[in-house]
Formats: structure tokens, sequence, C-alpha cells
């Protein structure tokens, strides 16, 4: 996963933007969804944030507050520390989060999430909980197109292959695998749930 998201970083944005090897696709309201849900995370409460997973910043650029970035991929950190150079970005892995107890109000990850295993899983939610008192995890809608676990084959750029562990969630059930918590957006493509 690491060598992945690190080859794929100057081609991340890509995917929201529809450009790149993503132009073709077929995505019926995928702009409208991407507007309403960094509509929905602009219009959280300001709070100490740290981004778990915040690849080039698409989405972190939306969150209100003090922002901490977080990602395991040097070049995708560059590109999000141009993009937000307010911010502060710090390499490492998750998890374990390097930080300590109560350091956040909020940690906040997104399409991070729908890649862990159940064993990362569980820790990625302890660490969670004891670094921040609020948890925010934006990912992909289960819908039609997709089973709820999916080994997706990907291609990059390059012609290089990756076999890529996804999951796909509907809001309700999201929020009880946190733990409980509430509906911030949902769509055909994404949810938000904040725990």
């Amino acid at each position: 996963m690491k060598a992945y998201y690190e080859r794929r970083a100057g081609e991340y944005d890509d995917w929201w933007l529809g450009t790149g090897l993503h132009a073709g696709r077929h995505r019926p309201g995928w702009d409208e969804s991407v507007a309403e849900l960094t509509q929905a995370l602009a219009a959280l409460e300001p709070a100490r944030t740290l981004d778990v997973a915040c690849g080039t910043g698409f989405l972190t650029r939306h969150l209100p507050g003090t922002i901490v970035g977080l990602d395991q991929s040097e070049s995708m950190l560059a590109i999000a520390g141009e993009r937000l150079p307010q911010a502060t970005f710090v390499q490492g892995d998750a998890p374990p989060l390097p930080f300590p107890d109560d350091a956040f109000e909020r940690v906040f990850t997104s399409f991070f999430y729908g890649h862990l295993e159940e064993e990362d899983r569980v820790v990625f939610l302890d660490e969670a909980r004891r670094v921040a008192r609020e948890l925010v995890v934006v990912d992909s809608a289960l819908n039609d197109d997709h089973e709820p676990v999916e080994w997706q084959e990907r291609i990059l750029r390059d012609g290089s292959t990756w076999e890529v562990y996804k999951r796909f969630f509907a809001a309700a059930g999201l929020a009880a695998e946190l733990g409980g918590g509430e509906a911030l957006y949902e769509s055909h493509w994404f949810v938000a749930v904040r725990s």
C-alpha cells in the first residue's frame, strides 16, 4: 500500500477531478457530490484537527480550524504542503498515531479507513480515540457498483498494476462500526460520519 500511494501521488487528484485515467469514467452526480461533501466538511465547527492519511490535501483544505496532516507518502505531503502552507504536515505511518493523548479535538480521515483490514481497523479506532474526542470518517459509499469488500486491481499511469483492499459503506453501518455517531453526508458516491 505504501509504495502504491507514493507512486500515485502525482495523479491522485485525477480521481477527484475526473481527469487523467479517470477522464472516461461514467460517474453521474459525481461533481455535485464532491461539492456537497466539501460543503459538509467546511460546515464543521473549527477544531484542532489531525487528518490521518491526508494525501494531497484535497479534502484537508476544507477542514476548519488548526490542521495537522499525517501521511506516509513524502510525495503526497509535498503536494499537500503547497496546497495548505498554513497547515503542519508530518510524515509517518498509521496506526499507531505518533501523537500524545488528547493532542487534538478531532481526528479526520478520508478514504483511509476503508483500506484497513480488521486488525489495523481496531488499532486505528483505539488510537483515534486516544488522541481526540471526535472522529470524522469519509469513505466510499456502498452502491450497486461494488461489493461491501473487494480486492481491486488498480492501474497507474506508469502501467503498474496494484491489488488494493477496499471496503464500501452505508452511513448507518459505518456509524455503528465506529461505536455510534451521525451521518454528516451520504450520497451514491460518498459517506461522511461523525462519531
